[in-house]
């Protein structure tokens, strides 16, 4: 295995080179505060800005999808509210509220394999006078949509469509069976030849190796996403993950610290699962964090926007937080 040397890595990022998988096998077990360090030094160099965004949660439960960590499963019995698609003014007070809040992007999140055309078509003039009008920058997520759907999305001034790849292509089928990793794939490359950026990334906590949680993130690399959720298992009773124990701190902290060295110039964001980390994983942001998703997310608590902002500009004036798992 390559020698971890995080100074000889910062040069050679410095130089244009892209660090591999050898270099973040060896970067996984180094010492904790080592690869923060080394991580909030690559997103001051190369990745600067940061992002908010809110989601609602648009249509929910009876997904014919056996994703084993989802509530709205058809295949579990949990809890959980299940409806059709809410109606145009339900989204738009959800919208509003978010421009209110000054966020960047908002996102219409719906369960399902995919929408229907005709639901498309329902929401596809909201998003188009959202983005013509609002501040707030529109995202959307649909399933895995056709192309033609994807045209539709575009015209209408959608920004940024979100597809997560979940895992790596080898675990993949220990999550889901009902669709595939290709399909996913497919998806992305879809709605960027659609001229969507895309929003992808996954969960941590399923079972998966550190060389799974590499290698998604190389695929990723390889697609050329910029904008990516790193989502921490929240086990829901019910669901086939339901007695999985939930990522701790310090695991947390060696994603982000992994994810920025591969990904040196992506948002990467705090997405679910963060209710379970110390102070919902606000010192993430000094660890490669810049970005995340604010708010109630679809199953389970999120940040509040105002917390978030108040993170993001101390970690602007280099007064951040601890990833030790043990931090009050």
């Amino acid at each position: 295995m390559i020698r971890c040397d995080f100074s000889l890595f910062f040069k050679r990022l410095e130089n244009g080179e892209l660090l591999g998988k050898e270099e973040a096998l060896s970067a996984a077990a180094a010492p904790l505060d080592e690869l923060k360090d080394f991580a909030d030094r690559i997103r001051r160099q190369f990745s600067p800005g940061s992002e908010l965004c809110a989601i609602v949660n648009g249509k929910s439960g009876h997904c014919s999808e056996n994703c084993r960590y989802c509530a709205q499963s058809a295949f579990h019995k949990t809890d959980l509210d299940a409806y059709p698609l809410k109606d145009g003014p339900f989204l738009e007070e959800a919208y509003r509220k978010a421009e209110k809040n000054g966020l960047d992007c908002f996102s219409v999140v719906t369960s399902g394999r995919s929408l229907s055309d005709g639901e498309l078509k329902r929401l596809a003039p909201l998003y188009a006078r959202w983005s013509a009008s609002g501040k707030t920058k529109v995202c959307c997520s649909h399933g895995l949509l056709s192309a033609s759907g994807f045209r539709l999305l575009s015209g209408a001034g959608v920004f940024r469509y979100h597809c997560n790849l979940e895992t790596s292509r080898r675990f993949f089928p220990s999550v889901c069976t009902t669709h595939s990793f290709d399909d996913k794939i497919n998806t992305v490359r879809a709605a960027q030849t659609a001229g969507l950026e895309v929003c992808s990334g996954g969960i941590f906590g399923m079972g998966e190796s550190w060389e799974d949680r590499i290698d998604m993130a190389l695929e990723l690399r390889s697609l050329g996403i910029r904008s990516v959720p790193l989502n921490f298992l929240s086990p829901i009773r019910g669901t086939a993950f339901e007695t999985l124990p939930p990522p701790d701190d310090e695991t947390a902290c060696r994603v982000f610290g992994i994810f920025r060295m591969l990904l040196p110039s992506a948002l990467l964001r705090l997405a679910g699962g963060r209710a379970a980390l110390t102070q919902a994983g606000v010192p993430l942001f000094d660890a490669g964090a810049n970005a995340a998703i604010t708010g109630d997310l679809l199953t389970t608590g999120g940040g509040q926007a105002d917390a978030d902002r108040a993170a993001l500009a101390r970690r602007q004036t280099g007064k951040g937080g601890s990833c030790d798992e043990n931090a009050q």
